[in-house]
């Protein structure tokens, strides 16, 4: 059973719980990194506790806000994240197949429920390539100045 981790803001929170439901019928160990409360809270915080999450585990996780961009932000702040903010089930696929990435964002105040769950399906049920595609991976992290 794989270890999924999951966290929210205040505004993903509704949406995180729905994901929750549906994730754990899949048959997934989830780990919930908050919010917990539907009180306003910074985005940030939950973002980096996932992330340092999923590279301590080299595993995957999903963040929630309301739009998807400050926790994509704040999640590509980490040198082993490669958060994807995704809009549609298509972008969730190539993004696993071309980038590997290892954090799915949504935004709960842009995107249905059920678009959210085939984007999140997508996500989950697709594999990275590898291939020319682990290249341009290695790249993404700058190197030092020679």
């Amino acid at each position: 059973m794989e270890t999924l981790h999951i966290a929210c803001d205040h505004a993903g929170l509704e949406l995180k719980e729905t994901l929750k439901t549906a994730l754990a019928a899949r048959g997934f160990n989830l780990v919930d990194h908050g919010t917990r409360s539907a009180e306003s809270c910074d985005y940030p915080q939950y973002a980096h506790a996932l992330c340092a999450a999923v590279e301590a585990e080299n595993g995957r996780g999903i963040l929630i806000c309301g739009t998807g961009i400050g926790m994509s932000m704040a999640a590509n702040r980490h040198a082993g994240i490669r958060a994807a903010l995704c809009t549609t089930e298509l972008h969730a696929r190539l993004t696993r197949r071309h980038n590997n990435a290892n954090v799915l964002c949504l935004g709960a105040r842009v995107t249905g429920v059920e678009l959210a769950l085939a984007i999140m399906n997508a996500f989950l049920d697709t594999d990275f390539e590898g291939g020319r595609h682990q290249r341009r991976i290695d790249q993404l992290n700058p190197q030092p100045a020679r």
